[in-house]
Order: structure tokens, then sequence, then C-alpha cells
């Protein structure tokens, strides 16, 4: 474990005693710090490919456009945008966005990271992110049949950039606020290949810089003093903590060492929020939770079976997951977009209408006619991060798919390995989640399109294909988005759990917090400590 640390700025204090438009009398201290699951992978826009790295990378980097607290877009780097046909669309970026070594944020920093995004020699697990969003020439080059360099984004002038798309698409500027579509440093990459977003070389144009990283322990960011905005920045440093363990997390935010923690203890939050009704929250989260089916040959030769995938998914008891075990407002699901996603009607499934002993009547039966049993068991392999939520959750199923003959070996494994087994479709059955990159259903149902990287079970279906691919253009989508979820549930190409609930704990004195935002993406530089 080695930490790399940069140039260090003094990180300013407060500049004013109360808040410029609330009045509130600000705390002498500023810093904020919450806690993470999770070790990053990195923090290369075009590489991350999770939710830690997204939070992150949203301090750090500023795309064409940002979210306000409720998730509506507000100006980042572009001030205006504009289209006459929602197929050509015109940025007009800001004259003062710098880059933290000072260097002024052009559109050709887009241009650049755009097509380094779709480059198959960047190997980016979001390349298929540029091809949903429909800029021209995407498929061909994440394919290789054409140069990188030729997508349909061009820059006009330093400040003024143009995108062209193969289709019409009214949310492309939601889009814009993942953090595939920010912006890179060209110079700083080619000089620094790989190394470039270590401490000491990295370069960002977002409201923080990377001051400290210690690989598994915890990282420090520093205002950038370049960033267009650093003058209305109240908080002055961010420090992230990696803690594995949810108990030993929860012990040590209740003991004050940090501001705001998520993915609580299982079962915790009905006691945290009785005891503590102004710290423990939990809103709606575009996020879905689900069991991944391999279905290549490297898993189990019975998944390959659709009676033994829906057996799998008819027993799996959910109001047990969200009401017993997680008991934060998690709802049951049978489909895989989340109820909450804007304009999204949420399809009724067959087997969502059964009770459970029906469900469970049907899953014995479809096992049997399968061949399998508790006189032919089946051994899968089932694999999580560690988590001791996903482990509760992981033998809670082990227990129920039992009756059907279904004997399971967890393996739990640390972030980055998780994610490597799980690419190169080295397991059976694996705990999943996806959560929005924008707030439209196709956000979820695109994960499982043929050519999707993340589709790691790697379900195909050329039915399902060419649903999404109508979607994407179709005046109303939503016929065809209940279809294609009706198409998920017929093959059972996933195992649904459950809808989250964003379930966490953030002290009373941080204020400006990004409730309303379903896809929690929130911004430090929005948010300010109150003198208690």
């Amino acid at each position: 474990m080695t930490t790399a640390t940069a140039l260090v700025l003094s990180a300013p204090v407060a500049a004013q005693e109360t808040h410029p438009e609330t009045g509130e009398t600000l705390a002498e201290n500023q810093s904020f710090s919450y806690r993470l699951l999770d070790q990053f992978p990195t923090l290369d826009p075009q590489l991350i490919e999770e939710t830690a790295g997204g939070h992150v990378s949203r301090q750090l980097f500023e795309g064409l456009l940002t979210q306000n607290l409720d998730g509506t877009l507000r100006p980042g780097v572009a001030t205006e945008w504009s289209t006459e046909d929602n197929q050509t669309w015109t940025f007009t970026l800001r004259e003062d966005a710098r880059w933290s070594n000072g260097d002024p944020v052009t559109a050709h920093d887009f241009v650049y990271a755009w097509n380094r995004a779709a480059d198959p020699a960047t190997a980016s697990e979001y390349s298929w992110y540029v091809e949903l969003a429909q800029i021209t020439g995407a498929a061909d080059v994440i394919a290789g049949e054409a140069e990188p360099g030729t997508l349909g984004v061009t820059a006009i002038d330093d400040y003024t950039l143009q995108v062209e798309l193969d289709a019409p698409l009214p949310y492309f500027p939601q889009m814009t606020v993942h953090y595939t579509l920010m912006p890179s440093p060209q110079a700083t990459i080619e000089e620094h290949g790989s190394d470039w977003t270590q401490p000491a070389n990295i370069v960002t144009n977002g409201a923080f810089i990377l001051d400290e990283l210690a690989v598994n322990e915890f990282f420090r960011l520093v205002p950038n003093p370049e960033y267009w905005g650093a003058d209305d920045l109240i908080i002055t440093d961010v420090t992230g903590y990696v803690i594995n363990d949810a108990n030993q997390a929860l012990s040590r935010f209740q003991a004050g060492e940090f501001d705001m923690m998520d993915d609580l203890p299982a079962g915790s939050y009905p006691d945290l929020e009785a005891e503590m009704p102004d710290v423990a929250h939990a809103v709606p989260r575009l996020c879905s939770y689900y069991y991944a089916v391999n279905h290549t040959e490297t898993g189990h030769e019975a998944l390959q079976d659709v009676n033994v995938r829906r057996a799998l998914s008819y027993a799996v008891r959910r109001e047990v997951i969200t009401d017993q075990i997680l008991q934060a407002g998690q709802a049951p699901a049978f489909n895989f977009a989340h109820w909450a996603t804007a304009d999204f009607e949420q399809p009724t499934i067959y087997y969502s209408e059964l009770t459970q002993d029906e469900r469970m009547e049907q899953a014995i039966a479809l096992m049997e006619e399968a061949g399998y049993g508790p006189d032919n068991p089946i051994q899968l392999d089932l694999i999580y991060n560690t988590s001791e939520n996903h482990r509760q959750i992981a033998i809670a199923l082990s227990q129920m798919w039992a009756p059907l003959g279904v004997e399971v070996t967890l393996s739990n494994f640390e972030w980055q390995s998780y994610l490597d087994i799980r690419a190169n479709q080295r397991f059976d059955l694996a705990r999943g989640a996806w959560c929005a990159d924008y707030n439209e259903a196709s956000t979820f149902l695109d994960l499982l399109t043929s050519n999707n990287d993340n589709n790691d079970g790697r379900y195909t279906s050329e039915e399902f294909d060419a649903l999404l691919a109508e979607a994407a253009t179709a005046d109303d989508p939503q016929p065809l988005y209940t279809q294609a979820e009706e198409v998920l549930a017929r093959d059972m190409a996933i195992i649904p759990i459950y809808h989250y609930t964003q379930n966490f704990v953030l002290d009373p004195s941080i204020r400006n917090w990004a409730f309303d935002n379903a896809e929690n993406n929130w911004y430090v530089r929005d948010i300010y400590r109150v003198a208690e």
C-alpha cells in the first residue's frame, strides 16, 4: 500500500461568518468527510464504471452540465445549450473555465475525451454509453471499424461544441452529466499515461483537486483555486474513508469521525430513524439490486435452462429481503427499471401477482421439469463484493433455494477482484446493482443489450435488442419498455431482487444536501456546515 501526495495547497477557511444567501451562522470548521464501502479502482472519467469513483469524479471534474439539488440540469462548463431538432446540439462554453494547472478548458477537451471513451484502445467499460447517447459514428469507432476522432462531435471554436446524433434524443443534455462525457486533459494523459490520476500528476477542472490518496484507506480533496466558481465554495476540504464493515463504519460515524455514510447495516434503519430523526434519511434512489446469471458456457449448465432461471427467481421471497433484512423502504422488484424513473410506468410482471406460496409451487415444478431437485441437486457458485448486507442477502437466498435442490457456495471478494471476476464470467450467479446514469428507463434496460460491456451475464436476445433500438427513437417509448421488461421476465435474464432507497446518515450540521436528487448525484460545492 502506498500513499502519493501532491503539492499541498493550503485550504482556505470560510471567508464569511454567515451564509451569503440563508444568513445561517457558519461553523468555523468547514471540512466534510464521508465513508466509502469500497476503494474506487480509478478516477479516470473515461474508465470509471462504479458509483464510488463516480461520486469523487463529480467533485474533481465538471462536464458540460451538472445538476441542481433536485436533479434538474444547471450549467457546468457549458452556459447555454440548444437544438432545433433534438439531433444537432450546440453547447456554448464559459470562457472562465480552467484546468487546475491554469490552462483553459475548451471544446477540444470534450472532443478528445469523448473520442477517447469510444476508442477501443482505451478499453473503457463505458464505451457503450457513447453509442447509447446516439452520437454519430460511435458504433463504428467502438467496433474498431472507424478511426477514433470520427465521432459526430466538433469544436466549432474553442468555446462552441457541436454534437451530431444518429437520431433525435430529447434527453441528450441529461446524459452529458455522466462522468464518461466529462473532459480530460490530453497533455497530462499523454505525459503520464495510466499514472495521470495520481495526486502528483492529476489535472482536473472541477471544484476540487486530489491532494492525497492511500489505497483502501482514504483520500483527501482540497479546493481548486482555478475553478470558475472557487469564490463560492464554503467547504475547505473533503476526506473519504474506505471502510468495508458497515457496523464498524456506523460506530465510527456515531463517534463523530465523519459526516455521512450510506450502505447502512441491514435492519439498522428503523432504530436509527427513531433515535436520530434529524440524522437518518431514506429517499428514493434510482438503483435496482439483482443477481446476474451467467448465460455463457462458463456458468453452470443448468442455468442454460430457462425453467431453472425462472425457478430461482420465483423462489425468492423478496418481502423478506426488503421488510425483514433491509428495513429501509426498499421495494420488492420483479422488473429491472426502478419504479421512480421519470416518465416510466412500471409493468405488471406475471409472477408478481402470484402469492409467494404459488410462486414456490411453480418453482418446484419448473425445477422438476428441468430434471433437478433434492434428489438431483445443483451446486451453484454465488459471488458478491465484501459487505455484510450482501452476505446476509446471499445467505437468505441460498436458504430460499434449498427446497429446490440448489446448493450454493458463497464467495466474497474485494471490489476490484469482484469486478474482474464478474466481467470475465467466472461465476454462476453474481450480486449486481445498477444505478441510473441519467433519469430515463433506457439507463437500466440498455445494460442487458448484447453489445453492452457491463452485461456481465452475457444475456443475448435479438428481440430485446430490437425493442431497445426502436425505443431510442420512439416518440413514446413506454410500450416498448413494457415489452422489453416482459422479454426479460420471460427469459429470466436476471433475477431482480429489490428497488433501492437511499438510506443514509448525515450530520445535521451539513446543509444543502441533494435529498431530492433521485440519481444520488451530490456536489460538495453546494454544501456547507452551520454552527451548532
